[in-house]
């Protein structure tokens, strides 16, 4: 029998540990940042507080910027396999708080801020995608009754077909329509939620790995057909089933263990007790600056004595593991600094107006529109600006706040909702108190300036600004 060579080349997913640590560090908050840091000073003898100033590793990661703008993830770890988007949640709980909070008057001042009383649960955090998601009446509808009917999990509690017949005034909706509305909610952050049972919840998740990657077509197949023998850890029959090999299960099994059975629980409502801002936003002569607020955080490094001893028999493995571990943490917290500013760049190049002249000048923009424009995942996107501040002469706002949707005019162009509200607002501030302004009356006056939106529309606007409706406010002099 002649034998040969035979090279075969196979694409497999592997979510390394360096993947999985920038993953974590995108997502943590600024005081989350500081504990897990302090951890890793702590735990690894090979990392060190660099008493340097965070001035010079500002000034590095503004000049990283400039030169690769869009370049974020350079070598093994790339923004383009975020998209896994993992949750991680042994490690991290995800702090989703409320957008806007009291400005400044003095820049000097300590920049922290108490958190105060409000949070935001599961459902308001779907409910703000919702608003940046281009749904119609009737699909925003449904997707109100979906997340209402979405447990703590993350797990969806009600039929499709309960929910059709909540809305039986329409004989026209379908079953079929509902669950297209329910794909989308699925697909928002955290990936999953809206599941109607484990495996639905797990194979959304695995929808969003790129499908091209061989090893996936078997998750998919373990997940969808043999999910019973996951939970018993039979792999022994898995592997007979499946006619994987141990190292091929393996490899499916880490991404299988990568996902997240309870999705709704990385939304945790707990209120943070500080807020601290992660970029600092100045105008300096016509220029807007952004800047990365270092100053809370450690200024790492590796430190050179320890690492010196590498080639000495007894403890090189120890050192040559911490010497690896701190490499990637530096790395990692590196390319989340270089995420942070890019993205927050481009946040304050497109909402210049809102920076120089309020609220009514605020450009619409959603997820999928910063995005596209830097080449990265929407949930990337969203990760990235969740429970991340920023502070400006305007005061302190998380990074979402600045997404919002659009409404046509009658002009062609579009107007933001966070700049339309801001309208109703001061339109109700110089009404004449004996006269006040009804909705209709607001819905005309917008419709005046070319800003055609229904009257419910205006409506929601102002309950959601607290003001009562106007025969609450009419005054009798």
């Amino acid at each position: 029998m002649k034998q040969s060579f035979k090279l075969k080349f196979n694409q497999q997913l592997v979510i390394t540990p360096q993947l999985q640590q920038a993953i974590r560090l995108l997502q943590l908050s600024m005081p989350e940042l500081h504990h897990e840091l302090q951890l890793a000073l702590e735990k690894n003898p090979l990392l060190e507080q660099n008493e340097q100033s965070n001035e010079l590793e500002e000034y590095r990661l503004k000049k990283k910027y400039l030169l690769e703008e869009n370049k974020i993830f350079e070598q093994k770890i790339s923004l383009d396999t975020l998209f896994i988007d993992s949750d991680w949640k042994e490690i991290y709980t995800a702090n989703i708080s409320s957008n806007i909070y009291t400005s400044y008057n003095n820049y000097d001042d300590e920049l922290i801020v108490p958190q105060g009383k409000t949070s935001q649960s599961l459902q308001d955090y779907l409910m703000w995608q919702v608003e940046l998601t281009p749904f119609n009446d009737i699909e925003r509808a449904i997707a109100t009754l979906i997340i209402d009917a979405i447990d703590n999990s993350g797990y969806l509690t009600v039929t499709l077909q309960e929910i059709h017949d909540i809305i039986g005034n329409n004989k026209e909706l379908t079953i079929e329509e509902i669950e297209i509305v329910l794909k989308r909610i699925q697909l928002f952050d955290p990936v999953g939620v809206g599941a109607r049972d484990l495996r639905d919840c797990l194979l959304v998740q695995l929808s969003q790995y790129n499908s091209n990657v061989p090893i996936l077509k078997e998750a998919r197949r373990i997940v969808s057909d043999n999910l019973h023998l996951l939970a018993n850890h039979d792999f022994r029959r898995l592997m007979h089933v499946t006619q994987l090999k141990e190292d091929m299960l393996k490899n499916v099994m880490i991404v299988i263990q990568s996902l997240d059975p309870r999705p709704g629980q990385s939304i945790n409502t707990d209120e943070p007790e500080y807020i601290i801002p992660d970029v600092i936003v100045q105008k300096i002569s016509s220029h807007w600056i952004v800047k990365l607020n270092t100053d809370h955080l450690p200024n790492l490094k590796i430190n050179t004595y320890y690492a010196a001893m590498i080639h000495n028999n007894n403890c090189q493995q120890f050192i040559r593991d911490n010497l690896q571990e701190a490499q990637w943490l530096i790395k990692s917290l590196e390319n989340r600094n270089t995420t942070l500013l890019i993205v927050t760049n481009y946040i304050v190049k497109q909402q210049q107006a809102f920076f120089e002249q309020g609220e009514e000048y605020m450009r619409p923009m959603i997820l999928k529109d910063i995005a596209q424009a830097l080449n990265m995942h929407e949930s990337t996107i969203s990760r990235v600006t969740t429970n991340k501040y920023l502070y400006s002469p305007r005061g302190i706002f998380e990074l979402k706040y600045f997404f919002s949707s659009h409404i046509n005019t009658q002009n062609g162009c579009q107007t933001s909702s966070i700049a339309i509200r801001a309208l109703v607002k001061r339109l109700i501030s110089i009404e004449n108190p004996i006269e006040p302004l009804s909705d209709s009356k607001i819905t005309s006056l917008l419709s005046e300036q070319g800003i055609i939106i229904a009257r419910r529309t205006v409506a929601k606007y102002r309950e959601s600004l607290f003001i009562p409706p106007s025969s609450q406010r009419k005054k009798i002099l």
